[in-house]
């Protein structure tokens, strides 16, 4: 089954207390903190604190609550960082799916990155 949960990644790890992190904002329904290897001044992320493969299984299962709670924290987190058109210059969001995605973790998590012009995501085609 594609979405079948490992409890023993490192995010469900950090939920349950098993590693330390750096918390930027914890709600009921998400939890955001500093990437240990940021890649931009700010990189921050976001994970719902429900067992969620990706952003796909997310928006298909979690309850309205969950995804209000977990789009408002990552509003939050990008104003809290001053990332936000208004307050800087912008940010990337970023969250993987599966192999082709490249996504490291099996836990939906969006990585909010600015504070700096980051450059093209991908190569322009030639």
């Amino acid at each position: 089954m594609p979405y079948s949960y490992d409890d023993q990644n490192v995010f469900a790890k950090i939920l349950r207390g098993e590693i330390p992190i750096k918390t930027v904002l914890e709600t009921e329904h998400s939890l955001a903190f500093h990437d240990i290897g940021p890649q931009a001044p700010v990189h921050v992320l976001v994970i719902p604190k429900g067992a969620y493969v990706s952003y796909d299984h997310f928006a298909r299962e979690a309850t309205d609550a969950e995804i209000v709670d977990f789009t408002r924290t990552i509003g939050r987190v990008c104003e809290m960082t001053g990332v936000t058109l208004d307050q800087g210059q912008g940010f990337r969001a970023i969250s993987n799916a599966g192999a082709h995605g490249v996504q490291e973790v099996p836990h939906l998590h969006v990585h909010i990155l600015g504070g700096r012009r980051l450059g093209r995501m991908l190569p322009q085609p030639e």
